[in-house]
């Protein structure tokens, strides 16, 4: 039973997940890149927010120790969602994706798989849908693998 005031959760609103991770986010729409970089930041987690995913790659590149997710955009000018994850695997093969899109994913559970994309997400976003995939994937990649 919880006793502090501030820590009981409100009627009718589930908790939203939090944590401290760092999180590179890629989505060519600027608005949207830099209203979810605010809401994670919130939330506890760093991030580095990007709308070009060239400009993303280069990041990575430059430090792929310094992140434990990425979530990106499927459908992006230059380079696909798709395509940012294969490019970032073949750096980091351990790095968790989760796959932004507003449309039909046109990619197989197993090319997914393989790529590293842990989970898919339908835009528009919502807060606590992306906040929950957040920690689930970041939890589960921390945990150590049975069998």
């Amino acid at each position: 039973m919880v006793s502090e005031k501030n820590k009981q959760p409100r009627l009718g609103h589930p908790p939203i997940p939090s944590g401290t991770e760092r999180i590179l986010f890629v989505d060519d729409e600027e608005h949207l890149a830099e209203l979810w970089g605010e809401m994670l930041e919130s939330l506890g987690y760093q991030v580095a927010a990007h709308t070009s995913s060239r400009e993303a790659l280069a990041t990575f590149q430059g430090n792929p120790e310094q992140f434990d997710l990425m979530i990106t955009d499927m459908t992006m000018p230059e380079m696909t969602g798709t395509e940012l994850s294969k490019a970032i695997r073949k750096i980091r093969p351990d790095l968790p994706i989760i796959l932004c899109t507003g449309f039909s994913v046109r990619i197989s559970e197993k090319e997914a798989k393989d790529i590293g994309i842990r989970r898919f997400l339908t835009k528009p976003l919502a807060i606590l849908d992306l906040a929950k995939a957040i920690r689930e994937v970041l939890d589960e990649s921390q945990s150590p693998r049975s069998g």
